[in-house]
């Protein structure tokens, strides 16, 4: 039977690989986006020319009425929601004296609050089902932690510890829950690093590459297809930072 994957902030950089690998598996992909509408669009027709259909869904996954439209949809469908990733996220840089508390209500709403929410409504349906699997998209970040992005660090390193608690709570469900830990990924968020800062940046990683969504979607389909990997945050980061 087909299976059904919703993707937040699909449509830019490392959720749009991730729709496009899912996507040419045979997997039914709803793909959610709220600013990038006509990236999302293109992300359709680019796959539609390969004869492949998808959902584009705008929903803002930091409110809790957008995450349950997003979820009706799936549900009111296709009757199911097999496979959650949970990738929306945005990234904030300034000294932590400057941060407001718009700022941390910003960066936390759109990249924690929105996976608890997320997994809070697609949970009931996956128990139902007793099968079920949760990838959320963290980053290295949250491992270690990075100056100038504090609040970001905070964001990311919650997702690590929902992930691990969600794994004990939902295993008995047949429900598997892991985290990705990206490292340095070349995509739009990382649009303003200089060139010099990117050459400085790939000597310090010993494969002396950036990463590619690619490899951090390859790490989804692997995910998916497991049957025993639960409650792991797997850093794909080159042997940048090795834990």
């Amino acid at each position: 039977m087909e299976k059904i994957a919703i993707i937040t902030g699909a449509s830019r950089g490392i959720g749009r690989e991730i729709a496009k690998t899912l996507a040419r598996e045979k997997i039914k992909v709803i793909a959610n986006y709220y600013n990038s509408e006509k990236q999302a669009i293109e992300l359709q027709k680019e796959l539609k020319q390969e004869n492949i259909e998808i959902d584009i869904i705008k929903a803002d996954v930091s409110k809790r009425e957008d995450v349950k439209k997003l979820v009706k949809f799936a549900i009111e469908k296709y009757g199911k929601i097999d496979i959650l990733v949970n990738n929306a996220g945005i990234s904030e840089y300034k000294l932590f004296s400057d941060e407001t508390d718009e700022d941390w209500n910003r960066v936390i709403n759109t990249n924690l609050y929105s996976a608890f929410a997320m997994c809070q409504e697609v949970i009931p349906n996956m128990i139902y089902n007793k099968s079920g699997c949760i990838i959320n998209i963290s980053s290295i970040w949250g491992l270690v932690g990075a100056s100038l992005e504090v609040i970001y660090s905070v964001s990311k390193a919650g997702m690590d510890g929902l992930t691990k608690a969600l794994a004990k709570e939902l295993g008995p469900s047949n429900i598997r829950v892991n985290s990705i830990a990206p490292g340095a990924i070349d995509t739009d968020m990382n649009k303003d690093m200089t060139q010099e800062e990117w050459k400085e940046l790939k000597e310090e990683i010993p494969m002396e590459r950036i990463g590619l969504p690619e490899d951090i979607a390859k790490c989804v389909k692997w995910l998916i297809e497991d049957s025993y990997t639960t409650g792991q945050v797997i850093s794909i980061n080159g042997g940048w930072v090795i834990t």
